[in-house]
């Protein structure tokens, strides 16, 4: 089984991942921010970088992906193949920080690896204000991240809305603005009840 984890920079998807793998004894899959060997050169300058960053991550999410349709097990993952396409190319492409020929390459190359690999069995969507994922991005301190504009962010933002509008899997969307799910226990009992409940057919 697959579990996919999406939300924006700073929703706390990494952090819910982790919390979900040791909970429900399943194998996360990581975001390869901490190894990627572009992120901090694209942070300062955009347009020279996207292309760069986002063939990296396809590249991963895509093993990540051919991992995960190997193993008996349930993987969660956090973010899927098609966040970054719908959200961070759409997005980078749209703010003219991707050529129109950059663009269609990538695109030839995600729909190659998108015919391989089928929506994850349950996509759960941290649904997150712009007020609140500065304060997370912020509070974490990543020192790339701290001159990330407003503007890119709330971009990021209406991507995400409008891709899970449409989404057409099995979706669970979680508002995660006022939630504590690392420090607060019902917090996270709560997400994990939504959960029971779209897997198990639990507290309907």
């Amino acid at each position: 089984m697959h579990i996919g984890v999406a939300g924006n920079i700073g929703s706390g998807k990494t952090t819910l991942t982790r919390m979900l793998a040791e909970h429900y004894g399943w194998t996360p899959k990581y975001e390869s921010v901490t190894y990627n060997p572009y992120l901090e050169d694209y942070y300062k300058d955009i347009p020279r970088w996207s292309y760069n960053l986002e063939t990296y991550f396809l590249a991963q999410r895509f093993k990540d992906l051919l991992d995960i349709s190997r193993s008996e097990g349930v993987i969660i993952q956090d973010r899927t193949l098609f966040e970054g396409v719908h959200i961070f190319v759409r997005n980078n492409y749209d703010l003219g920080n991707l050529s129109k020929r950059d663009f269609e390459t990538y695109m030839q190359l995600f729909e190659v690896m998108a015919s391989m690999a089928g929506e994850p069995d349950l996509l759960i969507y941290l649904k997150s204000s712009i007020e609140h994922l500065v304060f997370q991005i912020q509070k974490r301190g990543r020192e790339y991240e701290q001159s990330m504009s407003l503007d890119y962010l709330a971009g990021l933002n209406d991507r995400y809305e409008e891709w899970i509008s449409g989404y057409k899997g099995r979706l669970l969307i979680i508002d995660a603005d006022n939630l504590d799910f690392e420090n607060r226990p019902e917090d996270f009992a709560m997400v994990t009840d939504k959960i029971d409940a779209e897997l198990f057919g639990l507290f309907k």
